[in-house]
This record gives structure tokens, sequence and C-alpha cells, in this order.
């Protein structure tokens, strides 16, 4: 099989993976598997409660019906992690925000879980569960404000008045590499997603030492081991940016988004005010690589301008 041949067959697995169609129809489907679950889990919190079934030791999300909201919050962050893989050929800013989204996401879905095991005692500030819930409003304020600050700058990236004549080509070949490594996320999604739901049930009605995965740590179930390929799939991209582009502060940029995407893998490895920390130092390094990458394209963009400076 020739390398035309090879290009053919990956651009039709691309658009049967990652078109506009599929991304939509995948959408639709994702909200009613949402709709149903959380209407099983209601289900589920009332069998066991009025004691029609029995549970040998059920977690917090069996016993109470707020934290019903967590499953399907579950559902629909798979989707974002789909639509992170959807935009990664289209715009590497853009794809760096799907991923502050999604772990924003992550905290907020934290905090429906918080909100099941919350003590409301008179000492707030020496309870466990409710220390948690407190790291995890003040994060996703302070997540929600820099993701809008991100992508505030993400739209002030300046275009460049001259254009070299080889840059159209290296960029197109740089898109088709992104192309491929994003329709080779795709299957390694959905593995990880069906490994990590079989083991999410399991933990629902065994007992906690019994689980394969910690119940403890159920916000890292799935997005633990994507966040470990996500990494590879960074590195390898930076790695063929080069093909595209040496510039010292696309390289710099680029590099600074891979390190942004470590903090948070290393984040679902700690628990309390430390993995906060980390998410929320994480975005912070991101927004302020891209601002600083967006002064330095600024020059880049008119050298006409400032020679009549000078």
């Amino acid at each position: 099989m020739n390398h035309t041949k090879i290009s053919i067959l990956l651009d039709r697995l691309y658009q049967q993976l990652l078109s506009k169609k599929t991304k939509e129809s995948s959408e639709v489907t994702i909200l009613w598997i949402a709709l149903a679950s959380f209407i099983i889990h209601l289900i589920l919190i009332g069998l066991i409660h009025f004691e029609i079934i029995a549970v040998s030791e059920p977690s917090n999300l069996l016993r109470n019906p707020i934290a019903a909201i967590y499953t399907p919050f579950s559902f629909i962050l798979v989707y974002e992690v789909y639509l992170l893989v959807y935009y990664l050929p289209k715009s590497t800013s853009t794809y760096i925000s799907k991923q502050y989204e999604i772990i924003a996401l992550i905290i907020i879905r934290r905090l429906f879980k918080d909100l099941s095991d919350l003590s409301l005692t008179p000492n707030w500030f020496h309870v466990k569960n409710d220390l948690q819930f407190t790291y995890d409003v003040v994060a996703s304020l302070l997540l929600f404000y820099l993701i809008y600050l991100f992508q505030v700058q993400r739209n002030k990236t300046p275009k460049r008045e001259e254009i070299p004549a080889i840059y159209p080509v290296k960029m197109a070949r740089f898109i088709d590499a992104k192309k491929w490594i994003a329709t080779a996320l795709v299957p390694v999604l959905l593995v990880i997603a069906l490994f990590s739901f079989f083991n999410w049930i399991t933990g629902l009605f065994e007992p906690i030492d019994l689980n394969a995965i910690s119940f403890k740590n159920i916000n890292n179930i799935f997005f633990e081991q994507f966040f470990n390929i996500l990494i590879i799939a960074d590195v390898i991209l930076l790695l063929v940016s080069f093909f595209h582009t040496d510039e010292f502060h696309k390289v710099i940029r680029n590099s600074g988004f891979i390190i942004s995407t470590i903090l948070i893998r290393i984040s679902f490895s700690v628990s309390g005010i430390i993995n906060v920390a980390l998410i929320v130092a994480a975005v912070l390094f991101g927004l302020l690589m891209l601002i600083i990458h967006n002064k330095f394209e600024k020059q880049v963009a008119s050298p006409i301008e400032k020679d009549r400076e000078i």
C-alpha cells in the first residue's frame, strides 16, 4: 500500500470519526444516554432506600439523590473529551482550551459528589469533606474566569500581514499530522471509556475494599488514563510542529501547553488543596504562555510598521 492510498484511508477514517455530522449525532446520542442514566440512577437510589434491592455497603452515590447528577455529568464529560479530539486538528489553542474546560467540568461534577458528603457541622473547616467542597467551589470560580481570559487571548492572536510561500504547504502537512493523531485517539478514547465504565459500575455495587479502582478516586476514573495518552500525543505534536515552524515563541508556547497538561495529569495523583492548586496553576500557566506568545506574534505580524518606527 503506497503513501497515497494510506492518506486516502486515513482521510476516510477521519471523516467517519471526526466529521461535523458525526459530532452532531454523537452529541444527541450522549444527551439521551445522560438523561437515561440520570433516571436509572435515581431509580436505583429509590430501590435501595426502600430496601427493594439489597446492596452490600453501597457508596454515597447510591444513597443521596443529589449524587445522581454525577452520572449524567460523567457521560457529558466523555463527550467533551471527544470534542477535545475533534478540535485538535483545527486549532492548538482551541484544543488546549478544551482541556481546561474538561478539568473545570470535572471539578463541577465533583461538587455534586461533595454535596452528598457534606456534614454541615459548626466545625466546617475541620471536616475533610466540607473542606473539599470549599476548595472545589473556589477552584471552579477561578477556573471559570481563567478560561474566559484564555478565550479572550485566543481571539486576540494577531494575523500576519506577510506569509512566506512555503508556509501554506507546511501548514497543510502539519494539519494532516494532527488529523492522523486525532483519528488514532478516537478508538483509544472508546476503549478507555468502556473499560472505565465497567470498573465504575463494579464500584457501585462491590464493597470498597474489593474495588479494582478505589472509590475514593472515582473522579480520576477514565481521565487519569486519558491524560496520560494526551501527554504522549502532545509531545508528538510538539515534535511534528518543528517541521512546520522553528519560531522561538511558538515552540515555547507549545512546550508550555504540554507542561500545563502534565500539571493537570499530576493533579489526579493528589487530593485536597494541592489537587485544586495544581489545576488552577496549570490553567494560569497556559494563560500566561498564550498572553506572552501573542505579544511576540504581534511584533512578527507587523514588521513593516516596526521598520518605520526605527
